[in-house]
């Protein structure tokens, strides 16, 4: 098998660290959360509840596995407002996702993924009317599936938040 945390490290993730995938908790709380709709795709795509799942679900797939990493990317900003390069990171975390993901699949590896934010890939998703066009490189977010991200980096020794001059976009692969 690849060294999985090398492999992501290539594909461009600032930060690999293990992950226990004991310590994940898939919270109605978080769950809420997307359904007060703050970024407008509650309900409107293949990667956001409900459409991605139950808690439950997300719960009984992720018992499967035993090992973890926790991936993130880290964009520099000017402040708290610098939405342009917020945006920035937030695509080049989604490309180094894609990167990832590709490699662990050529490679066979038996993995879950879920990423950052929601998915962007095409211009209009096909939910609810038609099946998702890539369910292959479908990841939706922690956030999305329930996951209260600053927690699953404080239980696994991760640093979350990088001051005012940092944005971290984290993602997490379970193996």
């Amino acid at each position: 098998m690849i060294d999985l945390a090398q492999a992501a490290r290539e594909c461009g993730f600032d930060t690999v660290a293990p992950l226990d995938p004991k310590t994940l908790k898939f919270l109605p709380e978080v769950r809420s959360m997307c359904a007060a709709d703050r970024c407008r795709s509650y309900n409107k795509t293949w990667s956001c509840p409900p459409a991605c799942g139950s808690l439950e679900d997300w719960a009984e797939k992720a018992s499967r596995y035993s090992r973890g990493l926790l991936l993130q990317t880290i964009g520099a900003r000017e402040d708290s407002y610098d939405i342009e390069a917020m945006m920035e990171a937030a695509e080049e975390n989604k490309r180094q996702v894609d990167l990832f993901a590709e490699r662990l699949l050529a490679e066979g590896v038996d993995f879950l993924l879920m990423g950052a934010g929601t998915c962007t890939r095409c211009k209009e998703c096909t939910w609810p009317d038609a099946p998702c066009r890539f369910p292959e490189k479908l990841f939706p977010s922690m956030e999305a599936c329930g996951l209260f991200v600053s927690q699953v980096c404080v239980d696994n020794g991760v640093p979350y938040n990088y001051g005012d001059e940092k944005i971290a976009y984290t993602c997490c692969l379970l193996y």
